[in-house]
């Protein structure tokens, strides 16, 4: 992310929950989180987000979050070992339940390069009160590298096509969204290797990625449904308080390795993305969200920088709606 990773750290870092003791509980509207994703257990929601560790609430109504322990005590050692300068803050993780375990992905960066790497734990159950509560550190599955990639390992979302095969969507500036295929393991690169492009803005490599419209598009989420891929991304700036301007859009696709068109038909590899959400007198960014389906309702889940407390980057929960001609709608 170049400037724009050294401002995830910066920012995020004095603002998450993980200043919260574990236990504590806030409602929705007052719990700070960073890009945030969400599951459901036994009747109990758990979101995972960026923090140290990886932070973590829980919820029996999806209104009032209690702090939970985070996933790792202390960085991982593969981690520290790959990331130079990597202290323990773990960025966007992403939740999945396959096959009876729970698949968490997670990122790990440099401030100021795409020198990035996708990591994965898993557990058998979400519950700290469980006897099978572990989990387990499956170590690395992606890495990215400054000057030899074009791309960065970072933002993951784990997505199962219609015929059972699962793809890990990830990317964030440099030249986008990419989406690859893993193997049944669901922790290394199928072979022979698939590669797409997926979404992508216009770059200048020769300038900073803090510039505006400078390639800025991360955080992809893909949703199917009715027949469609639906995906969403993240466009501009996270992570500045009262400058963020994050907003969401959205394209779709009859196959998961795209190409995915907005309304007006525009691909998203070369910039197209219809707008979903933006920011407004409340909010100045919103972005980096998750879609699920909890008791046939659609939410999106994702964070906000709230105006009336300067920027602090917030929970949101919206019912998630869809129009005539099957696009997204939300309703705040």
């Amino acid at each position: 992310m170049l400037i724009a990773a050294f401002l995830v750290g910066s920012s995020i870092v004095q603002s998450q929950p993980f200043r919260d003791s574990v236990g504590t509980i806030r409602p929705t509207a007052e719990t700070s989180v960073h890009d945030p994703v969400m599951i459901r257990q036994n009747g109990v929601y758990y979101i995972f987000c960026t923090g140290f560790g990886i932070s973590v609430f829980s919820s029996s109504d999806m209104l009032n979050w209690k702090k939970e322990k985070a996933v790792f005590d202390k960085a991982p050692h593969w981690a520290v070992n790959a990331i130079p300068g990597f202290k323990g803050h773990i960025w966007a993780p992403d939740i999945s339940f396959k096959e009876g375990l729970y698949y968490l992905y997670y990122a790990v960066s440099s401030f100021g390069s795409n020198n990035s790497c996708i990591g994965l734990a898993t557990n058998k159950s979400l519950n700290p009160a469980d006897k099978d509560f572990k989990w387990i550190d499956k170590g690395k599955v992606l890495e990215s590298r400054s000057g030899r990639d074009l791309w960065n390992a970072i933002d993951p979302d784990l997505v199962e096509d219609e015929s059972g095969n699962s793809w890990l969507a990830f990317g964030s500036f440099w030249n986008g969204i990419k989406l690859v295929k893993l193997d049944k393991s669901l922790s290394v690169v199928a072979e022979p290797q698939e590669w797409y492009t997926i979404a992508s803005r216009p770059r200048d490599f020769t300038i900073a990625d803090s510039l505006a419209g400078n390639g800025a598009i991360e955080a992809p989420f893909i949703f199917r449904k009715s027949g469609y891929y639906y995906l969403f991304v993240s466009w501009d700036y996270c992570c500045r308080a009262e400058k963020s301007d994050y907003k969401l859009v959205v394209g779709r696709s009859k196959h998961i390795q795209g190409p995915y068109l907005d309304k007006s038909g525009k691909t998203m590899s070369q910039n197209g993305g219809s707008l979903l959400l933006e920011g407004d007198k409340s909010w100045y960014g919103v972005g980096h969200n998750a879609v699920y389906t909890f008791d046939n309702q659609d939410y999106m889940i994702f964070h906000g920088y709230e105006v009336k407390s300067h920027g602090m980057p917030k929970l949101r929960i919206e019912k998630l709606d869809w129009d005539a001609y099957g696009w997204p709608l939300i309703h705040p």
